[in-house]
């Protein structure tokens, strides 16, 4: 017997919930790809894009995954033999090195672990030393899908500007964009990659790269960029087949359009983005009130520096792997695995996993995975202290109490209620 019967839940950090209204905008006849209705509604994807980064700059669109926009944005900005700078907060950081390194760059990584963020005096010093500039691009990972790590954005810029170094910053935002705050022209970001299948709720296959005039002037110098992955096409088509390079890749626009919709026309940026914090907060209260000796713990202990997207957990093994099991197979939700925290089939991988809580989700999906986490617990008797769900349940209470009602915690009266008790 299973209780698992029942709609699942991926609760995996990537790809995220897709709406209903999303894949119902896909199922239609294939359009005409050279002009009328299908040309004249891409038109209107790229300005809503660039209000997501929040840039003035341009964008282009591939048909690719993540790692397809990690090579489209350094094609168009390296030359073989140009040197790199990574800055790497878990997992990611170093795959998009070792995709310059195959490009021919001489890549250098500073790593700074999987459970802090980038240090940025550390980024300052080293820059500060390379006086002849020969680092031409620094690569830094917003939201590290692996460990939850948030770096700190704006500092990172702010350790460029004092070593008064000229080097590209290139941005990963892939597991984040739509769910913690980018700012892409304000921050001083360069170049900005990320993908359909996250915050922005549409199916795998779409990759974007946002670039502004400095990354436009290092396009020409470039000697890495093929006629596929070329951004200046993408940006000025005379003709809308050359936005793509190719055929459209139709349905998926349609996808994308209805879930910008939703996002930026419907919700609001900042107002998804408000959400996304309130849940997020809700997750790492449940940890916080369950943290015990042996059980289950957040990955980054500072929430300064935790993504509002994913959350990585760590545990003593093999409770991740038996959580994650328990989980898919008596409750229908499926949890992410620990990518990177630990070599791949050694006993300390299956002390890790990860929830995602980005796009397309609300308090009854997250909180539906917070108690089905503490039943998992109690089943395979994890070691957990109580209170997780009420805990959880109280930050969406705070945040969503109507205005003018009286504060949590108290009656009319101004006595102490013993309600949500741990």
């Amino acid at each position: 017997m299973s209780l698992a019967n029942g709609r699942p839940y991926l609760a995996i950090p990537g790809p995220s919930v897709m709406p209903d209204r999303v894949l119902q905008a896909m199922h239609r006849p294939a359009p005409n790809i050279y002009e009328g209705a299908l040309p004249e509604m891409v038109d209107t994807i790229f300005p809503d894009l660039k209000a997501v980064a929040r840039t003035r700059g341009e964008v282009a669109i591939y048909i690719a995954n993540g790692h397809g926009a990690w090579e489209a944005a350094l094609s168009n900005v390296l030359s073989r033999g140009d040197r790199v700078l990574v800055l790497s907060t878990g997992h990611f950081a170093k795959g998009w090195g070792a995709i310059a390194e195959r490009f021919g760059a001489v890549v250098e990584v500073l790593d700074f672990g999987p459970r802090s963020g980038v240090d940025a005096s550390a980024v300052e010093e080293r820059l500060r030393a390379d006086t002849g500039h020969a680092i031409r691009a620094v690569l830094c990972v917003q939201v590290d899908t692996a460990s939850s790590v948030r770096n700190n954005v704006p500092a990172i810029r702010d350790a460029m500007d004092a070593a008064g170094h000229p080097a590209l910053l290139l941005l990963d935002c892939i597991a984040c964009l739509a769910c913690d705050d980018l700012r892409m022209d304000d921050w001083g970001v360069d170049v900005v990659v990320t993908g359909s299948q996250k915050g922005l709720m549409t199916p795998p296959g779409l990759g974007f790269v946002f670039f502004n005039e400095k990354a436009a002037e290092a396009r020409a110098r470039a000697d890495c960029v093929t006629s596929y992955w070329d951004w200046v096409p993408r940006t000025r088509a005379d003709i809308f087949y050359q936005y793509f390079f190719g055929t459209a890749p139709t349905h998926h626009l349609f996808a994308l359009r209805e879930a910008l919709d939703m996002l930026v026309r419907e919700e609001g940026l900042d107002a998804a983005l408000a959400r996304h914090a309130v849940l997020a907060r809700a997750v790492w209260a449940a940890f916080d009130a369950w943290d015990t000796p042996g059980g289950v713990s957040l990955n980054i202990a500072d929430p300064a520096s935790r993504s509002h997207a994913v959350t990585a957990l760590r545990c003593t093994a093999p409770h991740g792997a038996q959580l994650r099991s328990w989980m898919e197979h008596e409750a229908g939700v499926t949890l992410g695995i620990g990518l990177g925290m630990a070599a791949p089939g050694t006993p300390e991988a299956a002390g890790f996993f990860r929830i995602g809580h980005m796009g397309h989700v609300n308090p009854h999906m997250v909180l539906g995975v917070l108690a089905s986490l503490q039943a998992g617990m109690a089943a395979l008797d994890v070691p957990h202290a109580p209170g997780g769900v009420d805990a959880a349940t109280r930050v969406i209470a705070q945040a969503a109490r109507p205005a003018g009602s009286v504060a949590a915690g108290t009656t009319p009266a101004g006595r102490v209620s013993v309600c949500c008790g741990d």
